[in-house]
């Protein structure tokens, strides 16, 4: 393979100038910077991240965790942080730890042997201890994405703010009964069930969490007999709320008339089922392009500042289905 002594040889430029050029420098003239590129493309020239690492450079590597690539909020939030670090000349190693804290932190030690210059992470566990010890052992910067985490500057959707938006939807449709999909602890639940309460509506919230077909089915269907009011279901995510169309219609009830059924994410097969699935909207590339932002931040200018939480305004997608 060829080295940078050799290109630094055919394009008529010194070493450190290539050098430059490959690390993603912007101080090299347009016609110089283009020359070393093409003879670096003629002849396949690799950098090697690994070994810039271990001589104290940067990697122009960043570490991407996230919880479930099948969910595609998370892919298209994979995407729109791969976008903006590449426009600031990074590249991203992407992990999906699939809600397993085992496989968290197996993937966390694997960033710290690569020696990435960041790390922006979904975790799972963003109020345990063990999460803030073990982000502190990693020596790089960490931006928590769509979580807001103790400790760690964090660009997230306010999902109490979420939660409240779907209960005022609701209700001002007409629905007088509340089923909930997903995990108790969820701050979207808190702020949906809060905002019933405030309006009078508290008490006939339901929970179910993680729920298989089966379970869901059997819930849904106890549930919708329960009473004679027009019934909702708000769920934590598409895929909960598209488990949920699916048992609805094999229990013969109607959608919106007889229960309503919302979700979270606004993925894109939202549009294209029947019917349409309202959703909550969250802002992916904002959310993307300002956590990249600030790691970015903190890679070229460490040291100790405040902490950043930024929460971000969620929106709602209404179609057919409320």
């Amino acid at each position: 393979m060829i080295t940078m002594t050799e290109i630094a040889k055919l394009t008529h430029v010194s070493q450190p100038t290539v050098s430059r050029v490959l690390n993603g420098s912007q101080t090299v003239a347009p016609e110089i910077r283009e020359r070393v590129l093409a003879c670096a493309r003629e002849h396949d020239y690799q950098l090697n991240a690994l070994a810039k690492g271990l001589q104290g450079s940067r990697t122009q590597l960043l570490g991407v965790l996230i919880t479930d690539i099948s969910n595609s909020f998370f892919a298209d939030l994979a995407k729109g942080i791969e976008a903006t670090a590449r426009k600031h000349g990074y590249s991203i190693i992407l992990f999906n730890s699939d809600y397993s804290p085992d496989n968290e932190q197996e993937y966390l030690d694997v960033v710290r042997r690569y020696r990435v210059d960041g790390v922006l992470a979904v975790p799972i566990r963003e109020t345990s201890t063990e999460w803030q010890e073990y982000a502190k052992k990693l020596d790089v910067p960490i931006v928590s994405v769509t979580r807001r985490t103790r400790g760690l500057d964090s660009v997230y959707v306010d999902h109490r703010q979420a939660g409240a938006l779907v209960a005022d939807h609701l209700l001002d449709r007409g629905f007088r009964r509340f089923l909930f999909i997903g995990k108790e602890t969820d701050q979207k639940y808190a702020g949906f069930r809060r905002t019933l309460g405030q309006r009078g509506f508290g008490a006939q919230t339901l929970h179910a969490a993680y729920p298989d077909d089966a379970r869901l089915s059997q819930t849904l269907e106890a549930w919708a007999h329960r009473a004679p009011d027009r019934g909702a279901i708000f769920a934590s995510n598409d895929i909960y709320a598209l488990q949920t169309l699916d048992a609805l219609r094999g229990l013969g009830l109607r959608v919106p008339e007889e229960i309503g059924v919302i979700g979270f994410d606004d993925t894109s097969m939202d549009r294209y089922l029947n019917p349409r699935l309202s959703s909550v909207s969250q802002p992916i590339a904002q959310m993307a392009q300002e956590a990249v932002a600030r790691l970015l931040d903190r890679i070229e200018h460490p040291g100790q500042r405040e902490i950043l939480d930024r929460p971000l305004s969620a929106g709602l997608a209404l179609r057919e289905s409320t």
